[in-house]
């Protein structure tokens, strides 16, 4: 719960650092600017509310590695969803007033996971979850979307060290296989998830892994 409440600090002071150009260049999820990527993030937060305040009785359905579905087929932005989000974001008009949005319902969200209980099961997605494994399983989420707010924007801070590592650590349990040790947390969340293409000798490396990417969560 300590890494959610971290990564996703952390994402949201990134967005709070942006210029305003910032927000009309390319992210690393395909077919969406930056801006439509912040807008993605407050639906999010959003998300992380309603879920909270939705116990349930029942037992657990998932956990943190079974919350997401996986395809292997990554987005491209053309899904309806993914098309909404992007007239979502245009209609903000003014950059600030994104940014506003993100950090009014962001802290809300940061202030309810802060407060929550981690053994309460809650319900999302006609799934049962523990606070706990629902909040680990958003630090993959704020970690690779972290990555995506700064792929086209260099000179960026990185999201934390131990929420990539962590993201790592749950998506080879998804996976159900390690990626090499020689690949940096980040190499393999990238490689991993489809944002970049593994290079020939990355491909070696992943042996027979390489024949099973990408991992794409959704």
């Amino acid at each position: 719960m300590d890494l959610f409440s971290r990564s996703w600090a952390a994402l949201r002071a990134a967005v709070a650092e942006l210029a305003d150009e910032d927000l009309a260049q390319p992210s690393g999820c395909a077919g969406w600017l930056v801006r439509d990527l912040v807008c993605h993030l407050v639906i999010d937060a959003q998300d992380v509310l309603i879920t909270l305040a939705t116990p349930a009785d029942a037992e657990p359905t998932r956990d943190a590695a079974s919350y997401w579905e996986v395809s292997a087929t990554p987005p491209t932005g053309a899904d309806p969803l993914d098309a909404l989000t992007v007239r979502l974001a245009a209609a903000y008009g003014e950059p600030w007033l994104l940014r506003f949005h993100l950090d009014d319902v962001g802290s809300a969200a940061g202030r309810a996971a802060g407060l929550a209980d981690p053994d309460l099961r809650v319900g999302t997605r006609d799934e049962v979850l523990t606070v706990r494994d629902y909040l680990d399983a958003y630090v993959i989420e704020w970690t690779l979307h972290h990555l995506d707010l700064i792929a086209h924007l260099p000179g960026r801070a990185a999201p934390p060290a131990a929420g990539l590592a962590r993201s790592r650590a749950l998506l080879e349990e998804i996976a159900g296989a390690s990626f090499p040790a020689s690949f940096s947390d980040t190499d393999a969340l990238l490689i991993g998830t489809g944002r970049r293409t593994a290079t020939e000798p990355e491909r070696a490396r992943l042996g027979p892994l390489s024949g099973r990417l990408p991992f794409v969560l959704g």
